[in-house]
């Protein structure tokens, strides 16, 4: 029962063969059915089986276009972490307004806010300065946010679902993002960010200023 059973014949000795010899064709034939054995053994052996599925992220480069450069000159003088919910939902009429069916996205958003001075916006006059009496006098600009970042690295949908009846809208998630940029702005605001940015581009604005000489240093906003 079971495989091939391998019986090991011991040859008639040969005429004129030597006890030494013998004993060599024996040996000789003992490692023959050996190797036969390991061979037939490693023939049946059952192979390690790939993986039933994989996932492999390509990313094909594409060429960059330049679409506009613009010189800036802001002082940044203040930042503000923060994170947000955003749940964003397309309702849609189906079946002539008898079914109500939407798709929706919740999107865990986080983002750093940055406000500050934009010095480009300076005009002729606002800076006076009087040699005489080594003194200054500095109108700034209004302090406002410059940006409004979200971090990839922190930012990821939580949940994406489309009712059987509704059309996934591809855009959704992209309107998160910008609902998301919208609302950290807005909390930023709130949060008194632009009076703290006030604060800080004035001290140093006016400790650059004393740096070159200048004693009194007068700084204002617009």
């Amino acid at each position: 029962m079971g495989g091939p059973h391998i019986v090991a014949v011991q040859p008639e000795p040969a005429p004129g063969l030597t006890p030494l010899s013998r004993t060599l064709l024996i040996v000789a034939g003992a490692v023959a059915v050996a190797l036969l054995v390991g061979y037939n053994v490693g023939k049946t052996r059952v192979p390690t089986l790939p993986p039933a599925s994989s996932s492999v992220t390509v990313v094909r480069a594409t060429p960059s276009v330049i679409i506009a450069l613009r010189d800036l000159a802001r002082l940044e003088s203040a930042e503000a972490h923060m994170e947000r919910v955003i749940d964003l939902r397309d309702k849609q009429s189906r079946l002539f307004g008898l079914v109500q069916a939407e798709d929706a996205v919740l999107l865990v958003a986080s983002g750093t806010v940055v406000a500050g001075v934009d010095l480009s916006k300076l005009k002729q006059g606002d800076v006076v300065i009087d040699e005489a009496s080594m003194s200054a006098k500095i109108r700034l600009p209004a302090p406002e946010i410059l940006s409004a970042r979200l971090d990839n690295e922190r930012t990821f949908v939580h949940t994406r679902s489309t009712d059987m009846l509704a059309k996934r809208k591809e855009s959704l998630e992209t309107e998160a993002r910008k609902e998301a940029e919208r609302s950290l702005k807005e909390a930023a605001q709130d949060s008194g960010v632009i009076e703290r940015a006030r604060r800080n581009a004035e001290s140093t604005v006016r400790s650059l200023v004393q740096a070159l000489g200048y004693k009194d240093v007068s700084v204002e906003f617009r």
